[in-house]
C-alpha cells in the first residue's frame, strides 16, 4: 500500500520540489513555519521544521501537551529510521483565512473548501490543536503508531492531519470523512 500512495504523491511531490527549486509562488511575507505551497491535491508540501524546532512559531506555538506528544513521536520515529516533519503547525488566524479563501476559490465553494480547509474559526491549527505531518512515511507511521502518544489522524481524507486526541496508548476515534464532517 505504501508503493501505491507513493505513486499517488509523486506528482504532488515533484511539483513541491520544481516550486522550490524555481523560487515560485508567493512573494507574500508568512512567518517562518507555516509556509506552504498548496498542490492540486491541497496537501501541503513540507518544509524543513522539525517536532524540535521550537524557535519556530508553527512548532513553539503548539499546545503543549501536543508538542511533548510530538517529540516523544519523533524520537522513536527517528530510532526506526523515519522522519517526521511538520508541513504545518500553529497558523495565525490570518494564514489561516487565506488558505480558507484559496481553497474557496480552487475549489468553487465554500461548501467544497471546508472538506479541505477550515475556516479559522474552526481550524485546530489556529488554536495550536494539529499538525500536519510529512513526508508521506512519516504521516504513514504516525498514521499507524501515534495512539501510542495520544496523537490520531482525524480525517479520513487527510493522512497527514493529527490531533491530540486520545490518552497515549489509547484507542483513536473513528476518522471523520473530512473537516466539513466535523461540527
Amino acid at each position: 500500500m505504501t508503493d501505491d500512495l507513493s505513486l499517488l504523491l509523486l506528482p504532488t511531490t515533484l511539483l513541491a520540489v520544481a516550486l522550490a527549486v524555481l523560487g515560485c509562488g508567493s512573494s507574500e511575507e508568512v512567518p517562518v513555519g507555516i509556509r506552504e505551497v498548496r498542490t492540486t491535491a491541497g496537501h501541503p508540501a513540507p518544509h524543513p521544521a522539525g517536532p524540535f524546532d521550537a524557535d519556530d512559531p508553527a512548532i513553539g506555538n503548539l499546545d503543549p501537551e501536543l508538542l511533548v506528544a510530538l517529540q516523544a513521536a519523533g524520537r522513536d520515529a527517528r530510532a526506526d529510521g523515519v522522519a517526521l516533519e511538520v508541513t504545518s503547525g500553529w497558523r495565525t488566524r490570518e494564514h489561516q483565512q487565506r488558505l480558507y479563501d484559496e481553497a474557496v476559490a480552487d475549489y468553487g465553494s465554500e461548501e467544497e473548501a471546508r472538506r479541505f480547509v477550515a475556516t479559522p474559526d474552526t481550524s485546530a491549527h489556529v488554536t495550536g490543536d494539529a499538525v500536519d505531518i510529512g513526508p508521506t512515511d512519516g504521516a504513514l507511521w504516525l498514521g499507524e503508531h501515534g495512539s501510542g502518544y495520544g496523537l490520531c489522524q482525524v480525517f479520513a481524507n487527510e493522512i497527514w492531519h493529527f490531533e491530540l486526541v486520545t490518552e497515549a496508548g489509547g484507542s483513536c476515534p473513528e476518522m471523520l470523512p473530512d473537516g466539513s464532517s466535523r461540527t
